[in-house]
């Protein structure tokens, strides 16, 4: 068995930056497990510029950003091409890799595993199985690692954050897509990202536009499209689906983890401790996509936390009090609440909404309500909001919910 004070099973920004605070502290040996042969996540196949600033202040591409990751994180042991198997009690890791099985022991475990995009297959998109067809993960390795363009003409379907950095990728190579594909009568992402896609790339964006099958044999020729109208074809050479992400959770399926249903990831308490405490998770895993840069803040805070568990700061993990959303609400973390530890003085819950809602973001400690304010909430976007967790010390359970104005 190999044991470390700390194992990080995932060498993405949060990973990495955990690595980093961890190292800080003094905590003792440090692990980072990573199944790819490179490390720095999701950023390594986007060259674009974007990364760095809040972190760092610098702007770097991805792969610049990725690269400046594992550098800062040199305190920790970084083992490559290490594949996670199993989860098991008290921070046991059963691995597999170059070296064959292992089982790996930490006294604190941080899951940091981040998330993926939803395959064509699931998304039940009817038609041809043709060359062309792929998400925007697959079309920025085709792009930066290995400087192809797999297409000229092709159609983006969604309109994400990711949509848009998929824009880049393709000028990257100097390819304009026909179009952007949007099922809603808006964008998902912020606006004005529907007027950037039109002026700034000469892209139009369909809105309330459904996909309905693909179209071609050997290559993609078009896709079949309903404006409203009824079908109607639509000629391009490639298909990019982007966004629907969803935690990397293989993992935690087989496991003695709970897992929370609204995320898909592990259920946590504020100190991103699992249901088993010797385990702590962080990052993309614990709902599906954020920027890089909040899931390095994430990985910094998960870092101090483990840390202070290590030198017998942090009480021992309680059941706590459970939290649950509600109402336009699709999700919220943390999922419990340990409302007596000194060592948080504010809480910070995070959700997102099922759609696009204006209302009010009620917390309620039972049937009382402890904290309401108006926002305007869209699908793809975090909402933080503050509260005292001592305001919630004698309640049982509680409820977050977005109500949106009749």
């Amino acid at each position: 068995m190999i044991e470390r004070d700390v194992i990080i099973l995932g060498a993405g920004p949060a990973g990495l930056a955990a690595a980093t605070e961890l190292a800080r502290h003094n905590v003792g040996r440090i692990a980072v497990l990573d199944r790819e042969q490179t490390a720095g996540g999701i950023p390594r196949h986007c060259g674009h510029l974007g990364f760095g600033w809040n972190e760092y202040r610098k702007v770097m591409t991805g792969p610049a950003y990725a690269r400046h990751l594992t550098e800062m994180a040199g305190g920790a042991e970084l083992k490559l091409g290490v594949t996670a198997l199993r989860l098991e009690p008290g921070g046991i890791i059963q691995t597999t890799g170059a070296e064959g099985p292992q089982t790996w022991k930490g006294r604190a475990v941080l899951l940091a595993l981040g998330a993926r995009e939803t395959p064509r297959s699931a998304r039940l998109t009817s038609g041809a199985r043709p060359w062309g067809v792929m998400n925007t993960g697959a079309l920025q390795q085709f792009v930066y690692l290995h400087g192809q363009r797999p297409f000229e003409r092709p159609v983006i379907v969604g309109s994400e954050l990711v949509a848009f950095s998929t824009l880049m990728t393709l000028r990257h190579v100097k390819v304009r897509p026909v179009a952007m594909i949007e099922a809603g009568p808006r964008i998902t992402a912020r606006r004005p990202g529907d007027w950037i896609a039109r002026l700034g790339f000469g892209v139009p964006v369909l809105l309330n536009t459904a996909l309905l099958r693909i179209l071609g044999h050997g290559q993609v020729e078009g896709v079949e499209i309903d404006r409203g109208n009824g079908p109607e074809r639509l000629d391009c050479d490639g298909v990019v689906f982007t966004g629907k992400f969803r935690p990397e959770n293989a993992l935690l399926a087989g496991s003695h983890l709970a897992v929370d249903p609204g995320t898909q990831g592990p259920a946590i308490d504020q100190f991103w401790r699992c249901s088993d405490p010797a385990f702590f998770a962080a990052g993309n895993l614990l709902r599906g996509i954020e920027t890089a840069g909040q899931c390095w803040r994430e990985g910094c805070a998960a870092g101090r936390i483990i840390a202070a568990t290590l030198l017998g700061k942090l009480q021992p993990a309680q059941t706590g009090i459970p939290v649950q959303a509600a109402g336009a609400l699709a999700y919220v973390y943390p999922q419990r609440l340990v409302a007596d530890d000194p060592i948080d003085p504010e809480l910070l819950f995070f959700g997102r909404a099922r759609q696009a809602a204006s209302g009010d973001l009620v917390v309620r400690g039972d049937d009382r309500i402890i904290s309401m304010h108006k926002i305007d909430a869209l699908p793809e976007r975090r909402i933080p909001w503050p509260v005292s967790p001592k305001s919630l010390q004698a309640c049982r359970c509680i409820t977050v919910s977005l109500e949106p104005d009749a």
